[in-house]
């Protein structure tokens, strides 16, 4: 009797081992997979571990994605619904959940940390567009059946204040009183003269573009419906969203063969990366 009782202690706990691993699993359900990639991007798994991904690899529920500079990479979700994520981004799958015989079980909840993407709904949004929900730092993003584009720049120190009590416009425009940006003031070497346009640079906040569709922005300062061919800028959580007249400098140019078959324009408009061919990193 006295050598049963580990014995039966070993055995309950690999009992215990094996039920937490099925749980796990269960739990880590496959959502989508890579289908383009032109550089380095990794998977945080929720547990701490970090996976190198690759062109075909599968992504899961609780992945944190990290694009590395001049990577962009597209994730075709279950629902053929798809997200691009531009370089230096990270973007995390909190919750998607897609089963053509349950619509009732429709869920996709994301969480843009920083940088940018394009999103062009799948199935799921389109029967279910109120159980979309990307959210950023500055609002949430809701569809209409839709492909957007949205970029959040970080806070910086170095940053210079805008008027007080007025939200900052992109590259220097202040708002008028009907909530749309007025005059945008060019930067230095972005105007009209010899040498190449340098890229204006995006003040702090939530920047959108809508090339099809339409999304709806919410945060603590109120709620902004955009169209397509509309841009739109969210300064911060506490600040209503606001239409901008024109591009502020949104710029988002895979190469050409992400956009085979994607359903959303190529870009906009803006230089790119130099790198125009798929690699597959291993």
């Amino acid at each position: 009797m006295r050598n049963l009782r580990p014995k039966l202690i070993a055995i309950e706990a690999l009992l215990c081992a094996v039920l937490l691993l099925a749980g796990s699993t269960a739990w880590a359900q496959v959502v989508g997979t890579v289908a383009h990639l032109s550089g380095p991007l990794v998977a945080k798994k929720p547990n701490g571990t970090v996976k190198v991904l690759a062109v075909k690899s599968e992504v899961e529920n609780g992945d944190t994605l990290v694009s590395e500079k001049n990577t962009y990479a597209q994730i075709k979700f279950v629902d053929n619904g798809e997200i691009t994520l531009r370089p230096n981004t990270t973007f995390k799958i909190e919750k998607f959940a897609y089963d053509a015989a349950k619509p009732d079980g429709d869920s996709a909840s994301f969480d843009l940390v920083k940088g940018g993407l394009r999103s062009v709904t799948g199935l799921l949004g389109k029967r279910n567009k109120e159980k979309f929900a990307l959210k950023t730092p500055s609002a949430t993003i809701g569809i209409r059946g839709t492909t957007f584009i949205a970029h959040y720049v970080p806070p910086a120190s170095s940053q210079a204040p805008g008027l007080p009590g007025m939200p900052p416009s992109p590259i220097g425009g202040v708002p008028d009183t009907q909530g749309q940006a007025g005059p945008v003031a060019q930067p230095p070497g972005t105007g009209a003269g010899p040498g190449p346009a340098a890229p204006p640079v995006l003040p702090p906040g939530l920047h959108l573009q809508v090339t099809d569709g339409a999304i709806v922005v919410t945060n603590n300062g109120g709620s902004q419906g955009f169209q397509a061919g509309q841009f739109g800028f969210v300064p911060s959580v506490n600040q209503p969203p606001v239409i901008v007249p024109s591009n502020p400098g949104i710029q988002f140019v895979p190469p050409p063969s992400f956009n085979a078959g994607s359903g959303g324009p190529a870009a906009s408009s803006g230089p790119g990366p130099s790198q125009a061919v798929d690699c597959i990193v291993r």
